[in-house]
């Protein structure tokens, strides 16, 4: 269950954050589990946590890579995950 909420968090903030093509990669570890701490508020009606936030900041340079992802798909395209987008101002990428 926690994986699932993992995922699900991971796959929200990616679909949520802005993409910056010029944001360097090298310095990010594309991980969709980097987004746990979104998992709770993807699936409640809880706001993210500061955390949260800054996770789906950081792993902006990797969102289209997961977006990509059709296992992740379904997590960022959920209500949830544009909640959590909006909340942490970080809109979803253009791939």
């Amino acid at each position: 269950m926690n994986s699932k909420i993992a995922c699900l968090a991971i796959l929200v903030a990616f679909f949520l954050a802005e993409f910056d093509p010029l944001a360097s990669a090298a310095a990010v570890t594309c991980n969709p589990l980097q987004l746990s701490p979104c998992a709770a508020a993807v699936t409640t009606s809880g706001n993210p946590s500061v955390t949260c936030c800054n996770k789906l900041k950081e792993q902006k340079p990797c969102l289209c890579q997961y977006m990509s992802n059709p296992n992740l798909q379904k997590f960022i395209n959920s209500p949830g995950a544009k909640k959590v987008a909006d909340f942490c101002d970080a809109p979803f990428p253009t791939c």
